[in-house]
């Protein structure tokens, strides 16, 4: 008789929320958001947003801007999609030479 295999559930919610809040403060890297509409916009309380922000700072990818109060992004985080616009444009110059390379009439 064949075992049933069960597929293990690895979904943790508040890393899920976390990187959700990750994904809200990607909205606004310059200016950033206040703790309540951070909160509205994920339908948490604000202790919740709190503390996930307080996580977000010891990873280094979230600070509060004391002057307006607001939250964003570190540039670590933004800097690392940087990256990867950069490795697209390398890719995409690539098949564009490739391209002119393969149409060249003889």
């Amino acid at each position: 008789m064949k075992e049933k295999e069960t597929k293990a559930d690895y979904t943790n919610e508040s890393q899920q929320r976390i990187l959700n809040l990750v994904l809200v403060l990607f909205g606004d890297v310059v200016n950033g958001y206040s703790v309540t509409a951070l909160a509205q916009h994920m339908d948490v309380k604000l202790p919740v947003v709190t503390r996930d922000l307080a996580n977000l700072v010891t990873a280094g990818v979230a600070e509060k801007d004391h002057e307006t109060g607001l939250w964003r992004l570190t540039t670590k985080l933004p800097q690392q999609a940087m990256k990867v616009m950069m490795s697209i444009q390398r890719a995409r110059s690539r098949i564009d030479e490739l391209d002119q390379r393969f149409n060249r009439t003889v």
